[in-house]
Order: structure tokens, then C-alpha cells, then sequence
């Protein structure tokens, strides 16, 4: 949220009052207190210097809130909420997996991975007339974490305009390993 106003107190209680608001709504729609971040406060005195002596025009006070949402089904009606109880900016948005289940997928496309990996080198190996070994090394790459195929993001709505529809997308989690055998 971003507040100007004339004095320090005024732009401070109006923003203050805005994000209590907001926090206040988004928690009862399902939104957890660890979920709820103030990623930055940042206070700014409006000086105009088109004089010989700078001249206070006012304050401005920017807020930043970070908002976990689990709920996929909820993101819409947050920003929504958010908006309707005075959030003025939103940006950032993003989609991750929670540790347990991004770890869960690698595993699976490590699985994946290292069968085709077998498969391949059977099929070179055939190919080249070489007899397979044993696996003496095994090395793996992955990304960091899920990587969006797409995801849109729909403009916010103005006044008595249509819902937020924001859409997650898909992700892919990627594993590449290498397999080097011994040769006979």
C-alpha cells in the first residue's frame, strides 16, 4: 500500500489501519498469521524544490505485505479482499511448492530419469556392439524448483469491474542425471 498525506501521523495511521483491515479479511479466508509478512515499511517526506528553500508537500508511506496462499482456489477472492479493504498495489506474485511436496516430485523425476538413462545406454551400447558394466558414477542435476510452463496473470479489477482471475498455470520439476558405466 502506498499512503501520501499532509503529516507523518496521518499517513502512518491511514496505513496502519489499511493493512490491519486487509490482515484482518484475508485471515478469514483461510489465510494463517505465519502466512502474513510485512516485507518492508518505508516512510518518505515529499519535498518540492522548484523554490531556493526546499518545501515539505507531505509524506508518503509504503507498505509491502507478503501473502502465502495454500489455497489455489482462494488466490482470486484474496486479492480480491485485499483490494476491496484498501491494498492499492499488488505485485509479485508467484507459484512454489511447499518443501515435502517439491521433494516428493524430484524423487519421482529422478526415478524417471535414471530409467531412461539405463534405457539409453542399453540402446547405445547395442548400437555401438559394447558390452555393459557395472555403474561406477552417477551425477545429477536439477533445477531449484518448479518451473512455470506458463502463468497468467489478469489485470486487477477497477471499481464494480470483473473478479481478479488469476490462473496458476503449470510447473514442471526437471532432474537430469548421468549415468557412467564400465566397458567390456
Amino acid at each position: 500500500i502506498t499512503v501520501t498525506g499532509t503529516s507523518v501521523s496521518q499517513v502512518q495511521s491511514q496505513a496502519n489501519s489499511t493493512i490491519n483491515a486487509v490482515s484482518s479479511a484475508i485471515k478469514k479466508l483461510g489465510v494463517g498469521d505465519k502466512d502474513i509478512q510485512t516485507t518492508s515499511y518505508n516512510l518518505r517526506v515529499l519535498q518540492d524544490y522548484s523554490s531556493q528553500k526546499p518545501i515539505i508537500n507531505g509524506y508518503t508511506i509504503d507498505v509491502n505485505l507478503s501473502v502465502k496462499v495454500r489455497d489455489f482456489k482462494k488466490i482470486n477472492e484474496i486479492i480480491d479482499t485485499a483490494t476491496a479493504n484498501g491494498i492499492n498495489q499488488v505485485s509479485g506474485l508467484y507459484f512454489t511448492l511447499d518443501d515435502a511436496t517439491r521433494e516428493k516430485l524430484e524423487s519421482q523425476a529422478r526415478k524417471i530419469a535414471i530409467d531412461k538413462a539405463k534405457q539409453k545406454a542399453v540402446q547405445i551400447a547395442d548400437e555401438s556392439g559394447i558390452s555393459l558394466g557395472r555403474i561406477i558414477n552417477v551425477t545429477e542435476g536439477s533445477n531449484s524448483g518448479p518451473r512455470p510452463i506458463y502463468a497468467l496473470e489478469k489485470s486487477l479489477p477497477v471499481a464494480g469491474g470483473a473478479p481478479t482471475q488469476i490462473e496458476p498455470g503449470q510447473s514442471e520439476i526437471s532432474v537430469s542425471v548421468t549415468l557412467s558405466y564400465e566397458t567390456r
